[in-house]
Formats: structure tokens, sequence, C-alpha cells
């Protein structure tokens, strides 16, 4: 019925189209308009069919007019049918869009308010969100959100008007701020203050889209700041407690995108933000709220103070009884929190009691990226407790990290490298069980060709534990994984200088791998690491150069590069691995040189 009276109210409006009121009949517009409106707009075959005959080119030319009556009977019906994602579209070519943001100017406040919300309806893809932008709309709607209502702190009284105007400008904004240019944009528009003031709001209307404009801009490092200076962090972790799940959602996604921040993580606990978190992990129906709640966890709990209010609320039980039948957006946060936890000894055991083993090692077999990166350092932190390294490696779990090593991402190839060590150092009989592993050496050795500094670093504290076992340090040697970390000792990376330091340390103790270093240009560099900042690298490079110094000809090229005068300096300043120092220095002195150490 409403395909065969539609070319009717088409006609209706095509015969009324104006330029001015002196050739019109706005009211036999309006009437169409209103019939139109009679219909079911959100049924997909009516919105199409608005497409099909051609109606959505008459929709758009009305709003064009000085009719105000016309422009919003149009609105409303825009604002509906553009849910559709092909009229969405289909409004962005005709120009639909800047004459809605022009309409933004207009002194009436009901039609900027359609068109606002219009626009929030049209800007969910990329090129409309840049017509926006283009055409000057989000200042505009930026400006929506100034009005009297805003400007007293106490926000009181409220005037209707004024709040319906900032809740649409907001929703467009919502809309926008998914580009990283509009974020931008709404910053240097001054947006930042005025949606840190709507945030004081008790009106969940106005609420969810201010908090949703700000969970898209926590992704930016200045909104993350401008979040904390401007004390938004207390409002979001009171609206934590909010009876609306949305608002809750979006509270709990922008704490989880600005913990990013130390400074944050603080006052989300200082403002007493991690107990409603916590509460909020038993509605796990909410697969939504869930994701963003156990998101938010994850990120707080990567702060050791954090940790231990989560350990007091039984977070860590809470979040293995959640590993199993979840989505993987959800699992990835609930595995990275685990990891976070397991800075505490007491919510190792707890995960082990728990029974949260096994579901983790059997993540280990997915292949979602994110996930891995999570699980693999969630396992390895269990790992450190000789109990839950007998369950790991009776699960086969320690073969699942050493396969996770050919995985193309670097992230993850680092993160089960750095896990791999703590199996290697609880396991009963370390040296058998990496053997077991074929072609496990060869694929750890040829890791150091790799080109990331976190992966060679992990791939340099697995050969520290491996060399311990002489068996198997013999068969890196035939691997070559001599020349190969000599070829790393140019570095400027601590983290990758202290591992290094000590496989070179560990490897020397075989054959004539000493020698062999020295060949390979390992022991110059070496020296010159005596002059970093950081205390793991001074004493990783003593060991490795006490036995470095086993070889004459080495002792000669460490004497040729200062290592006499830096150890001096180190054994001053450093008390730590001092007898291992001087063992170093002692074995490079040449014969009838004469040196005064002061200590």
């Amino acid at each position: 019925s409403y395909l065969g009276r539609c070319p009717l109210i088409l006609f209706l409006l095509q015969s009324n189209k104006f330029s001015s009121t002196d050739d019109c009949n706005p009211t036999a517009t309006v009437i169409a308009l209103c019939a139109m409106r009679d219909f079911n707009l959100a049924q997909e075959t009516c919105q199409l069919a608005i497409r099909d005959i051609g109606c959505l080119e008459v929709l758009i030319n009305l709003l064009d007019t000085e009719e105000i009556k016309c422009q919003i009977g149009s609105l409303k019906i825009l604002k509906e049918i553009s849910q559709n994602t092909l009229i969405r579209h289909s409004i962005v070519d005709l120009g639909g869009l800047q004459i809605m943001v022009k309409i933004l100017d207009s002194p009436d406040t009901d039609l900027k308010c359609l068109a606002a919300e219009t626009i929030a309806n049209v800007a969910r893809f990329k090129r409309a969100r840049s017509t926006v932008r283009h055409y000057g709309g989000i200042k505009r709607l930026v400006g929506l959100l100034d009005c009297m209502s805003v400007r007293s702190t106490s926000l009181i009284p409220y005037q209707a008007k004024d709040t319906e105007k900032a809740r649409c400008g907001a929703l467009a904004l919502w809309s926008c701020s998914k580009s990283t240019k509009n974020k931008e944009a709404i910053r240097k528009a001054g947006g930042i203050p005025l949606l840190a003031k709507w945030l004081k709001s008790s009106h969940v209307d106005i609420l969810t889209p201010v908090v949703g404009i700000l969970q898209e801009c926590a992704s930016e490092p200045s909104y993350r700041l401008a979040i904390r200076t401007e004390g938004m962090i207390e409002n979001l972790v009171k609206n934590l407690s909010s009876e609306h799940e949305e608002l809750q959602m979006h509270c709990a996604s922008a704490i989880f995108k600005c913990a990013e921040d130390k400074e944050t993580r603080d006052l989300v606990r200082q403002h007493g933000g991690l107990q409603p978190l916590s509460v909020l992990l038993k509605n796990s129906e909410n697969k939504r709220l869930l994701a963003a709640v156990t998101g938010a966890i994850w990120k707080c709990a990567i702060s050791e103070e954090n940790v231990s209010k989560f350990h007091e609320y039984k977070v860590t039980e809470a979040l293995v009884g959640l590993l199993t039948d979840q989505p993987e957006e959800v699992l990835v946060n609930i595995v990275g929190a685990l990891g976070e936890c397991c800075q505490e000894l007491a919510n190792r055991s707890i995960i082990r009691k728990c029974g949260g083993i096994p579901p983790l090692v059997k993540l280990l077999t997915g292949t979602n990226q994110a996930l891995l990166v999570n699980v693999t350092k969630a396992v390895g932190a269990c790992a450190t407790e000789p109990e839950n390294m007998m369950i790991i490696d009776r699960l086969d779990g320690v073969r699942l990290l050493w396969s996770l090593l050919k995985n193309p991402n670097p992230d993850v190839q680092a993160n089960a490298a750095w896990a791999i060590c703590p199996c290697i150092e609880n396991a009963k009989d370390a040296g058998e069980m990496v053997r077991s592993f074929v072609g496990g050496l060869e694929l750890i050795v040829n890791l150091l060709k790799s080109k990331n500094k976190e992966v060679l670093a992990s791939i340099c504290a697995a050969i520290t534990n491996i060399a311990k076992d002489e068996e198997n340090l013999a068969v890196i040697t035939d691997h070559g994984v001599v020349p190969l970390l000599s070829k790393l000792v140019n570095t400027n990376n601590d983290k990758l200088r202290h591992h290094l330091a000590e496989a070179i340390s560990h490897c020397c103790m075989w054959g004539n791998n000493r020698v062999t270093f020295g060949e390979n240009k390992a022991v110059a560099p070496l020296v010159h690491y005596l002059k970093s900042n950081d205390p793991l690298v001074h004493r990783a490079t003593a060991q490795a150069l006490y036995q470095l110094s086993e070889d004459p000809s080495n002792c000669i090229t460490m004497h040729e590069n200062g290592v006499v005068k830096n150890f001096s300096m180190k054994m001053i300043s450093e008390r730590f691995y001092l007898a291992t120092k001087r063992g170093s220095l002692l074995n490079c002195i040449i014969p009838g040189q004469e040196i005064v150490v002061t200590d």
C-alpha cells in the first residue's frame, strides 16, 4: 500500500517545490510530509522506496528553502530513514550533509536539533565524517554544547531546550569522533572543557553521548591528558554505578583507554573506581559491557597498587571463572588482566587453585594475535611457580609456547620466548625437555636474525637458560649461536644489552666459544656497555667480560678499549657483583702495568 501511495505523495511534494514563498503552497507540502510520516519509516522497504522513486532528492531540496516547517518536516523523515546504510550514502552523494551543516546556524532550536540528529545518523562512515569537517560542521556542533545550562558549574537550573540542543550536538560529535582528524578538530574548537562540564550532568540522555565522545577520543594522548587534568576521571568513576548499562559500558571503555597512563590508573583507584569495576564483572550476560569492564581492569592492573586492591575484591577468582565461553574480544582483556594480576605471588596460586591454568594453556592453540600476545604473557607469569609449571608441562604447554616462536607476529614471538624462560628454569629436567622439541634449538638460534629488538632480547634470555645445560649449549653452538650473538653487540638498547651480555656469558662455557667471540669482534663493544646507566647492563657485562677474559687475546682487546678505567669507575660507584668485576679486572691486567683502584 505504501509503494502504491508513495508516488502520489511524491507528486504532491514535486508540485509544491519552491525557491521562495511567492510561488508555492507550503501548507500542501507540509501535509504531504505528514502523510509520508504516517508510514513505518523504520521499515527498510519504506526507506528504499523513498529513495527509489526519487523522493530523497525532493526531501533534500526542501532543506534548502526558507520555510522552517518544511525543513523540519523533511528532517524528521530524513532522521528516520538515515538509519539505513544505503540511504546514508545517498544523502551524502546528493549533497545533503552540506545543507544540514548550514542549518546548524539557524536561530530555530528545533531545526538545529533535528539537523544535528540527522548528521549523527549519516556520519557513520568515513566520507560523511570528512564532509562534516570540510564544511565547518565540527565547530558548529561544538557550539551546540555551549549553552546557558552548562556555563554554571552547578548546572542548575537546567533549561530543557539547552539540554536537548547539547544532546543532539553530542550525538553528532560522537559519530564524527571516530575520525582522527575530527578528534583534533573537536579539541581545537574548544570541545574538551564543554564535555567536562556536561559530564557533571545527572541526565543520562546527555551523559551517554558525552561519554561516548570521550571514549572514542581517549585513544589520543592529548585527550587522555585533558581527561585527567580536567578532573573527568572522578565523574567517569561515579557513572560506573549508574543504572544504565550503556552508560556504564562507555565509562568503562573510556577508563580502559585512559588507564594506559599511570597517573590515570592512580586516579581511578583514588576515586574508588576499582570496586565498581569488580562488581560489574558479575554482569557477564552483557558482552559489550563485559569487554569494556575487563579492559579497564586489565589496564588498571598494570599498577601494583591496583593489583593489591583487586586481590581484596577477589577479581582474580572472578576473571578465572570467565575464561570459558566468551567472545575473543572479552578473552583478550580477561587474559591480559590475569597476566598483570600475576605480579602478586598469591594471584599465581589462586589461578592454579581455581583451575585457571588448563583454559589458559588451551588458548595457546588459538589464532587471534592479540589474544596470543596476552596468553603467552599470562602462562609465562604462571610458570614462575614450580607447582604451576608442573601443570603447564603436563598439558604440553611448553611445546605450544615453543611452536608460537614460528608465529609471524613479533609480539607473539617475544612473549612466547619470555614465557619459555621460567618454564626452563622451573622444569624438573629442563635440558631433556628442551632437547625433546625437534628442531626447537635451531628455531631459537635462527630467531637471532630478527629485526625486532624485543624479540632479540627475549631470545637472548631464552638462550641464557638453554645454555645452562652443557649438551644443549653444544647443540646451539653447532647451529652458529656465537657469530649470531656477536652481530648483535653494536646496539644501544639497554634491554637487549642486558640479556645479550648474559647470553654471551653463558655461551662462553663451551669449547672455544670465548675465542670465537673475540674473532667475531664481540669484545670491544661489550666494554662500552659499562658506560650505560642501567645497573643490570653493568652486572651482565661484568659476567660476560669475566668469561671472555679467560682468553689472553680478549684481554688485550679489552685493555685497548679502556676496560681497566671503566671497571675502576664502576667498582667505586657500585658494590654489587664487585667480586666478579675484580676477577675480570685482574684477568685484564697486563704485566708491568700499574693501576690504582680506590674502594
